[in-house]
């Protein structure tokens, strides 16, 4: 039976060549490795298109193999699903993150399920504590998000040029920003 891998990153920066070495570097022999590239966590495990085509080469009694329990999904509830659906097909899902432990043995299911609501909660505190930043920062008067490209002198510029009938597109042009962005600024959404 074949030895299927795979990994995930989230960032062009990052490769998932290292996850692949850890794997390697555990004595496991990859038989096809699989990678989604530039793909966010918070991407469920079925919209991944490398996880999908992992899914419909390997065969049931199969293995896979994952360097971390979270490069199969977004949350406990994904996690989940996707060691689930696994298991139906009797594919054995092991996690080196967790010493090559089959997750769809009842051992691992145990271990799945009290990782994923530790990781399900650490991620609710980390939301908690980033909340409680932004409010402590708008209370202390600082301006949050992106700086605007237009200052308020060209902000009247536009309106004025727009109500005088220059067109969306030239205003864009002119100023280096979006139609969507004028369009804002005027009113003419």
């Amino acid at each position: 039976m074949a030895i299927f891998a795979y990994g995930r990153v989230s960032t062009k920066e990052q490769a998932s060549k290292n996850q692949r070495l850890e794997i390697e570097n555990s004595g496991m022999k990859i038989d096809f490795w699989f990678a989604d590239e530039d793909v966010s966590g918070k991407t469920h495990a079925s919209q991944r298109p490398q996880f999908t085509a992992l899914l419909n080469q390997i065969r049931d009694g199969e293995t896979l193999v994952v360097a971390k329990l979270d490069r199969l999904g977004r949350d406990a509830q994904d996690v989940s699903a996707t060691i689930k659906a696994l298991a139906k097909r009797k594919i054995e899902v092991i996690v080196l993150q967790l010493g090559k432990l089959d997750l769809t043995s009842p051992a691992g299911k145990l271990m799945l399920n009290m990782l994923a609501a530790v990781a399900e909660m650490e991620r609710d505190l980390l939301i908690e504590r980033t909340q409680a930043g932004l409010a402590r920062a708008k209370s202390e008067g600082k301006i949050l998000g992106r700086p605007p490209k237009t200052t308020e002198k060209q902000r009247v510029e536009i309106k004025n040029l727009r109500e005088n009938g220059a067109s969306i597109s030239a205003l864009s042009r002119a100023y280096g920003i979006s139609r969507a962005s004028i369009m804002r600024i005027t009113g003419d959404l």
